[in-house]
């Protein structure tokens, strides 16, 4: 991260955040794929993962009221994507939308998901959300981001936290 935060704004002034355009909420399903997250180590599982019923609803017809994405694009590239839907998935807290985030594996570590998440953050204020909630292995090092952003531990399963951003 320290080779980040030295070659980071060079990197992110190619890089723009916006909200992700209808036609490109087919590409939801290879971020949410990029969204597991694999130990080292770790085969990865088949793409077709996402079909699974306890993934789709991340993800099937999106778009609809109360759904957001807003993504990182390089030149005609997205690259990553935060979005949030109400659903009951893993992380769901009640009256509160879930949150998915993941970027595409050539753009890690270089705080490009930390501007994502920040600039996120500040979308669901502006849309009067009481605040966020996400599901995260304990074994995923992505769990210490979102605490420095102020996201905190509502509710600890064996290997995941449910954290909440309230707004």
């Amino acid at each position: 991260m320290e080779n980040c935060r030295k070659n980071c704004g060079n990197f992110l002034e190619g890089i723009e955040f916006r909200p992700m355009k209808a036609v490109e909420y087919p590409l939801l399903a290879d971020f949410l794929y990029e969204a597991i997250f694999l130990p080292p180590g770790a085969t990865p599982p088949p793409r077709e993962v996402v079909e699974l019923p306890e993934l789709q609803p991340y993800i099937a017809d999106f778009g609809k009221n109360g759904d957001f994405c807003l993504c990182a694009v390089q030149g005609t590239q997205v690259i990553g994507a935060a979005w949030c839907r109400y659903l009951q998935g893993y992380g769901s807290v009640e009256d509160m939308p879930e949150l998915a985030v993941s970027l595409l594996p050539s753009f890690r570590g270089k705080g490009i998901g930390t501007v994502l998440l920040k600039k996120f953050l500040e979308e669901i204020k502006q849309r009067n959300l009481p605040g966020i909630s996400l599901s995260v292995q304990k074994e995923n090092p992505a769990h210490r981001l979102y605490e420095r952003l102020g996201f905190e531990i509502v509710r600890e399963q064996a290997d995941t936290w449910v954290m909440v951003y309230h707004v």
